[in-house]
């Protein structure tokens, strides 16, 4: 490494629900004015959450709230990061249905990014986003790309391929989050042959939490960062289970610690 950044980087991606665990199919029913109202399970489930991902280095948070009705107007990608101890935060706020519901992207992390775009995904239902950081500047940056796909196969084939696209097969790539489709599918195939990408492991289930059978959430890298962990969390506090990867960094790589204190929107 140069400078003085990791040699090592922590990172985790986590769809968290809006701050809401369900135990069963049957409580997308049964509890479904939890989407909508606010309760005291999702403060505590915040909470939970912010003890969970404050371990790691580099957080990608989907459908997080960004302030509505059903958080309390609370900004959920803030609040995780206070509570956590992050320095620097952002969020992308995507879905907005009134008052009631306000989902987005955000990120965490204890490193200053050099750069940040929000980039709306194309799609016949408007609403998709990502994120994407870069950590340093020229061949050796290392870009972060934090997404949350549509339900329908077309829509996911159009976003991927935008998304192939901004990455340009850069060197020290990262994409993470709920892809809403399994590795073996043709979207995700499709993506890291036009981007570059390789997935490390094809069998690490996420979806749903209470009996993991989809894999649909992914942490997808270029072939040369050193992938040193990677597995699933064992957390119930939504509906997915939570990726964390431990990658090591090519010695070009350089990131810089953001002082605490100095969070961005």
């Amino acid at each position: 490494m140069t400078g003085e950044g990791p040699d090592q980087l922590r990172l985790v991606s986590y769809n968290i629900q809006a701050g809401t665990s369900t135990a069963n199919y049957r409580e997308y029913v049964t509890r479904s004015w939890r989407q909508v109202l606010p309760n005291n399970q999702r403060i505590d489930n915040l909470d939970a959450i912010a003890d969970l991902v404050g371990p790691y280095d580099i957080v990608g948070l989907q459908e997080v709230d960004c302030g509505s009705l059903r958080s309390g107007f609370v900004n959920q990608a803030k609040y995780i990061a206070s509570h956590a101890g992050f320095p620097w935060w952002t969020h992308q706020a995507n879905r907005k249905v009134g008052v009631i519901a306000h989902a987005g992207n955000g990120v965490l992390s204890r490193y200053a990014p050099d750069q940040v775009d929000e980039h709306r995904l194309p799609g016949a239902i408007p609403g998709r986003g990502a994120l994407v950081l870069k950590f340093g500047g020229g061949p050796d940056a290392l870009w972060l790309v934090v997404l949350h796909l549509a339900l329908g196969r077309r829509a996911r084939l159009q976003q991927l391929r935008y998304v192939a696209h901004l990455v340009d097969r850069q060197p020290n790539v990262v994409v993470m989050g709920d892809l809403n489709a399994g590795p073996e599918s043709r979207e995700i195939r499709e993506f890291c042959s036009n981007a570059g990408l390789i997935e490390p492991r094809r069998d690490l289930l996420t979806f749903p939490s209470w009996r993991p059978q989809r894999a649909i959430d992914h942490i997808l890298v270029s072939p040369g960062l050193d992938v040193l962990e990677l597995d699933v969390l064992p957390s119930t506090l939504s509906d997915h289970r939570p990726l964390a990867m431990t990658i090591g960094l090519p010695a070009g790589v350089s990131l810089q610690r953001h002082a605490q204190g100095n969070d961005q929107q």
